[in-house]
């Protein structure tokens, strides 16, 4: 019984055709049993056994690219939102003690201590987080450079339309090979200058 349940095994998974893991459910990554449910929605029953492999390194290689990319917008917006609240902070606090009477140095230096570690603990606060904005800024600068977006066919027909207007030029009924026309080929004579000749006259 045994012998015989393991030869219907053997031969079901050989009877199985290309490009269908026959992995456990279980066994298979999440990833991969996505792969092969976005290549089935495409109708693409037949592939390599590499293909969802290399879909999977693309995926986390782009994945990596837009994540650190976002990172760096976030730190540089941090960055300018901590300035501005220091720049902002330095002009109230010079405001207040130009305001203040020269009896009260103690009380104003106090505020202006208070003022400073406010600005400071708010430009930690304006510093946030990961936000889908800068995803999707880092995905739209992305797409500048690494994808190069293809022409709309409408413009594509266009084109093709004006260059068909043009006629070919007519072709010769002549023996032997017909080629383009003389200004396009290499089969011109060439003319050079017999200096030997013209001295010995």
């Amino acid at each position: 019984m045994t012998t015989s349940a393991a030869s219907a095994t053997t031969s079901a998974s050989s009877a199985a055709p290309a490009g269908i893991d026959t992995t456990p459910q279980e066994d298979t990554p999440r990833d991969v049993r996505l792969l092969h449910l976005l290549l089935a929605s495409q109708a693409i029953h037949q592939y390599e056994d590499q293909v969802p492999l290399q879909l999977m390194d693309f995926a986390y290689r782009y994945t990596r690219g837009v994540l650190k990319d976002a990172m760096m917008y976030n730190d540089y917006m941090g960055a300018n939102l901590h300035v501005e609240n220091n720049s902002s902070t330095n002009t109230t606090t010079a405001t207040t003690t130009t305001s203040t009477n020269n009896n009260n140095n103690n009380a104003s230096s106090a505020s202006n201590d208070g003022n400073d570690t406010q600005g400071h603990d708010s430009g930690k606060k304006g510093k946030k987080g990961l936000t889908v904005e800068d995803i999707r800024l880092a995905i739209a600068a992305r797409t500048q450079y690494q994808f190069k977006p293809t022409a709309p066919k409408e413009l594509m027909l266009q084109l093709a339309a004006d260059r068909n207007k043009k006629a070919l030029p007519q072709v010769m009924g002549s023996w032997g090979i017909r080629l383009p026309p003389e200004k396009y080929c290499l089969t011109a004579k060439e003319w050079d200058n017999d200096d030997n000749h013209s001295s010995s006259n």
